[in-house]
């Protein structure tokens, strides 16, 4: 292909191209007019709808707006309305009460008037009077000096001899009125001092409890018997060592009997066998083991036994001290009688006695229930000092009332009453221990020597323990091995008898047994 040619291809091509470039601007120009076009009149008719809907919102908020300004309008009314109707009320409260203060004003005026006008006329009537006052006084002192005249005595004289004839014959008739009454009273007070008794004791009625020195344990079976003695007769020696209760195995068939003066020895004694019965476990590291818990659980039941005492009682605020010493009571014996029933009934009695008589029968059962607590002395107590003595001292240590304090100590006259309270507990203690079988003075007076044996063995210096068995025909005394020796203890033994003999009185012989024992515990860990 020559030049030309190719000249000419170029040339038509670029002519194609510059034609189809003017043809396609002006394709371009058609589009863009009639987008402009459809574009104009579109905007047109959003302007239009634009228009349109603002014209009707705004129609709509006028409307929301009227309505508005209505609602608004009518609370403001009813706002306006409750205040003018309030005002109006005011008002007319006001105008009340200024018209009830105008009538009251005029009412207080009135009255100051009349109050003005009285004082004007007791002025005056005060006035009168005290000229009358002066004519009488004058009156009367030419009367007197009349009667001096007529008497020849003076005025003075005169009323002394008035009042000496007055004195005398007031007396006169005093005397025969006390005379009178003091008979009456002899003849109607032992009536009523009857009857007054008779009701409280009719109204009191308890059972009697006489204490014994033995109780019976029993068991299923005469096997236990033997466990119970052990071999030798170590456990029974070890029961016996650890409660100070002589403990008697015979021929009664499934029974075992435990014989102490002490009753709170053989309920230690009793409730231990029971555990070690029940337990299986019967041998002396047992036997000590199971003493000192039952020990625990005695000193426990006293203090619920004193509160349960108490709550019955309706007595309110004792002393804890007081309480427990009631407790004690239980396992104590008055004459044989139980002490802590003899107490309650006392208690009782005084407090239905008291009310008969107008006196407080609260206080009253206090100090019947109080009225024997120096019967159950703690061990370092000074036991040679009179129980009622003893049991008002502690009754004042624990801020007990005077009152109550002094019918404590009185009860057996051994100082003098001050309040009808004494009276009444002592009366009332007499009441309970005079029933028919409430008291066995031999049984008394028995426990008493065995106690006292007791004590003989607790003068020595070194004793531990000290128990009277048997029936205060032997003395068992444990000693410290710490501090009594093997021969000490022989010469101990020896100074015990010649101490019970030289002091106290007794049938048949006293076995003095001393027992000291050393032992060695060492703990493997």
């Amino acid at each position: 292909m020559d030049t030309n040619t190719i000249l000419y291809i170029v040339g038509g091509v670029v002519l194609g191209l510059i034609l189809g470039y003017i043809i396609a601007k002006s394709l371009e120009k058609g589009k863009a007019s009639k987008l402009i076009a459809n574009a104009e009149s579109e905007s047109k008719s959003i302007l239009k709808q634009a228009k349109a809907d603002a014209e009707a919102l705004k129609k709509d908020k006028i409307l929301q707006a009227k309505e508005k300004f209505i609602e608004l309008k009518a609370e403001h009314e009813k706002v306006i309305l409750s205040r003018d109707k309030k005002m109006a009320e005011a008002e007319k409260r006001i105008r009340d009460k200024e018209s009830q203060v105008s009538n009251e004003l005029s009412k207080a005026k009135k009255s100051n008037q009349s109050l003005d006008d009285k004082i004007k006329d007791y002025d005056f009537r005060l006035e009168f009077l005290e000229k009358k006052k002066d004519e009488i006084e004058k009156a009367h002192k030419s009367q007197i000096k009349q009667l001096e005249v007529i008497s020849q005595l003076s005025a003075e004289e005169a009323k002394e001899q008035l009042v000496e004839s007055l004195k005398e014959e007031a007396k006169t008739d005093a005397m025969a009125y006390v005379q009178d009454r003091i008979e009456e009273a002899k003849m109607t007070a032992q009536q009523e001092a009857k009857k007054i008794i008779i009701n409280t004791i009719q109204r009191i009625g308890t059972e009697e409890a006489v204490d014994n020195c033995v109780s019976v344990f029993n068991i299923e079976s005469d096997d236990v018997k033997g466990r119970i003695i052990g071999r030798e007769g170590r456990n029974i020696r070890a029961i016996e060592a650890a409660t100070g209760v002589e403990i008697i195995v015979d021929d009664t068939p499934e029974a075992i009997i435990l014989s102490c003066f002490d009753s709170v020895r053989r309920e230690i004694a009793r409730l231990s066998l029971h555990k070690l019965v029940t337990d299986g476990r019967i041998h002396p590291a047992r036997i000590e083991e199971v003493v000192k818990k039952t020990t625990k659980q005695i000193e426990q039941e006293i203090i619920e036994v004193g509160k349960r005492t108490v709550i019955d009682l309706g007595i309110h605020g004792l002393h804890p001290e007081l309480i427990k010493m009631v407790g004690r009571m239980k396992y104590r014996s008055s004459y044989g009688q139980n002490l802590l029933q003899h107490s309650r009934e006392v208690a009782k009695l005084c407090g239905v006695m008291a009310a008969e008589l107008g006196l407080n029968p609260k206080l009253a059962k206090r100090a019947g229930l109080l009225h024997d607590i120096g019967k159950v002395p703690s061990s370092e107590t000074d036991v040679e000092t009179p129980h009622a003595i003893l049991g008002m001292q502690w009754a004042e240590k624990h801020g007990e009332k005077p009152e109550v304090c002094n019918a404590i100590g009185a009860h057996h006259d051994e100082i003098e009453m001050t309040t009808l309270l004494s009276p009444i507990i002592q009366v009332c203690d007499a009441i309970s221990g005079a029933r028919p079988g409430a008291r066995r003075q031999v049984l008394d007076s028995y426990i008493q020597r065995l106690k006292d044996l007791e004590d003989v063995a607790f003068g020595f210096t070194g004793v531990k323990k000290a128990y009277a068995i048997q029936a205060g025909r032997e003395l068992r005394v444990i000693v410290e091995s710490e501090k009594v020796s093997d021969e000490k203890a022989a010469s101990l033994s020896f100074e015990i008898s010649q101490k019970i003999q030289t002091d106290m009185t007794y049938p048949g012989q006293v076995k003095v047994t001393v027992i000291r024992e050393t032992r060695a515990v060492n703990i493997a860990k």
